[in-house]
């Protein structure tokens, strides 16, 4: 079977779905291409912060999820071995911009319900990509493992750490980041009667978090120093009775609390992987009409909270420079000036994800630290007091917004 579009985007998370919704938007529809017989809701939770909130207002999608979950005003660190603790102020924007911890399905679901029925793909797992010259334009020719051929003006390549399209395009591998990050969601009927704060707590090589989403949910995340060859589990009880017994055995007793209380088919333990900053830099992201957005194209350690955040930058910014094209030619995606538009996204996106890589990966290893004096000096004595706040304002960004299309242009 062969089919034709005028975009394909391959992947259908964060950055594939906010990307889809932003050109429906402008007046373009747009076929996701989803490996997966379902949405994808591994992940349990994540932080979205002021950036997030920004994109997700362009969407016109906030208001279907600030109703459900706590704005987060600060945020403590806890010494475990001193017992000190440190307190980071996250109250700069509006209540409707503050953190929030949010559901990874529920935000993938609210994006999803804002996209044609027959917009996502799923069970379609690319094969190949090749080029073909059409008429002075080129076409992106996708194979699919079913025997499926693809003709499409745009391929938007949003399929994660190990992208498909990334490899076609010749970006390098991303790295091990020497540490492994394990995430659970945990359930109070009874509510858990925290504070609308997130809160941290560090110790040589480990640092993990408690964010509250209600009053009943909370979020827990725990990093932990690797070895790249080090062998890890998938087994949910395992991982728990490891993070108990081992990584977080001198934490405080509400952190032991809430792993306790995890709902076990959220809990997940993965690498950190990174895409190095200089190969985003100076890294081929577009290739006439194919590019990438999301972890596809930087890949982060989650120490900013950024990994999705930034992917619903890219879809919002993706979105405007081919909007922008499609309006000027009176509602038409034109071939032929597709790499020019993709080549605008990438220009204006480069430079920011590779500050938020590098500020992500020494944001970690600073609070991650390590047994030396002069490591636990800097960490406690220097960034939470006077650099923590500055690493933090990279939250405070606003990706713009979309140019407006005329009623007949766009999709119901």
């Amino acid at each position: 079977m062969e089919m034709i579009e005028d975009v394909v985007i391959v992947g259908a998370g964060i950055a594939g779905l906010g990307t889809a919704v932003g050109l429906k938007r402008v007046g373009i529809r747009s076929l996701i291409l989803e490996t997966a017989p379902q949405l994808r809701t591994a992940g349990a939770a994540l932080t979205l912060f002021p950036n997030a909130w920004c994109a997700l207002h362009t969407l016109a999608v906030s208001h279907k999820l600030t109703p459900f979950y706590l704005p987060l005003r600060g945020s403590s660190v806890t010494n475990v071995a001193t017992g000190t603790v440190s307190n980071v102020p996250l109250d700069n924007g509006g209540k409707e911009t503050r953190p929030r911890g949010v559901h990874r399905k529920a935000l993938l679901e609210a994006l999803a319900e804002e996209l044609p029925a027959d917009s996502i793909r799923f069970s379609s797992k690319l094969s190949a990509i090749e080029i073909q010259e059409h008429g002075g334009a080129s076409l992106a020719v996708l194979s699919l493992k079913d025997g499926t051929t693809i003709k499409s003006k745009v391929l938007i390549g949003c399929d994660g750490v190990h992208s498909v399209v990334a490899k076609w395009l010749g970006l390098s591998t991303p790295i091990h980041s020497g540490r492994s990050g394990i995430r659970g969601l945990s359930y109070f009927p009874q509510g858990h009667h925290l504070k609308e704060e997130a809160q941290q707590f560090v110790d040589v090589g480990k640092r993990a978090g408690l964010i509250p989403l209600n009053d009943n949910e909370i979020y827990w995340f725990l990093t932990h120093s690797q070895g790249e060859g080090e062998e890890m589990t998938r087994e949910p009880e395992v991982i728990q009775k490891a993070v108990i017994s081992n990584y977080a055995k001198d934490f405080p007793s509400e952190f032991i609390t809430a792993v306790n209380q995890t709902d076990l088919p959220t809990l997940t333990s993965a690498p950190l992987m990174l895409r190095q900053p200089w190969k985003v830099m100076f890294g081929e992201l577009s290739k006439g009409n194919v590019t990438v957005c999301g972890d596809a194209m930087h890949p982060m350690t989650p120490d900013l909270g950024q990994g999705g955040c930034s992917s619903l930058e890219d879809g919002v910014v993706l979105s405007r420079h081919i909007g922008l094209s499609f309006i000027k030619n009176g509602g038409r995606l034109v071939a032929e000036e597709m790499g020019e538009a993709l080549h605008g996204y990438v220009q204006e996106r480069r430079w920011r994800v590779a500050a938020l890589i590098a500020g992500s990966y020494m944001s970690g290893w600073v609070q991650q630290g390590g047994s030396s004096w002069w490591r636990k000096f800097v960490r406690d004595v220097i960034f939470y007091p006077f650099l923590a706040r500055r690493f933090f304002t990279a939250t405070d960004y606003d990706c713009g917004t979309l140019p407006s299309v005329s009623l007949s242009n766009k999709i119901d």
